[in-house]
């Protein structure tokens, strides 16, 4: 797997409303942990559309990565110009220095939010432009990442597309695993 789409919750869908909340650490590193798996096999790409919460934070972590991996690079393909426009001036600064971190930018949608066709658009054009998905996501708590969700389950239906979760469970083996270093 060369290219691949990295999302899952926002920040408010995990109860998380600013970056000093503990449990981004252990997301963070729940990912990373998944990211090395797949670097092991070749992966190259990782695919975000910039939203806030899980595809940040993984930038983060594929920033952090990319010391150890010099080949893996970052690409943000926004769904459409100025997404972060209505966002709080906290949440603006955040985005922008992900974009700072980035190796490629760009908007799918050359125009800023006009419907939510452009969002449906987004997840369908990165799944398809992508080897695979890794996914933070609770089957018991559905939220903004089942819109990849469907379209990465349709894909894999036709075409066998990997799709790795990374579930409430892995991170709290991570927490534990961190928990029993001490």
């Amino acid at each position: 797997m060369k290219v691949c789409v990295v999302s899952g919750y926002k920040g408010h869908e995990l109860g998380i409303f600013d970056q000093k909340h503990k449990g981004i650490h252990y997301i963070k590193k729940t990912i990373e942990k998944k990211l090395r798996s797949l670097l092991d096999e070749g992966l190259e790409w990782v695919l975000i559309s910039g939203q806030l919460g899980v595809e940040l934070w993984t930038a983060e972590v594929v920033y952090e990565l990319k010391q150890e991996f010099p080949q893996l690079r970052l690409a943000v393909m926004t769904p459409f110009l100025q997404q972060e426009k209505n966002w709080s001036e906290t949440n603006q600064e955040h985005y922008r220095h992900v974009l700072g971190l980035a190796d490629f930018v760009d908007s799918i949608s050359k125009r800023e939010y006009e419907s939510p066709a452009q969002l449906r658009v987004k997840n369908q054009y990165l799944i398809e432009k992508s080897d695979g998905l890794v996914i933070l996501y609770d089957e018991w708590k559905e939220g903004s990442p089942k819109f990849y969700l469907e379209p990465a389950l349709r894909r894999y239906e036709r075409d066998g597309y990997p799709i790795f979760y990374i579930t409430p469970d892995d991170i709290n083996s991570t927490v534990q695993e961190e928990m029993d270093e001490f």
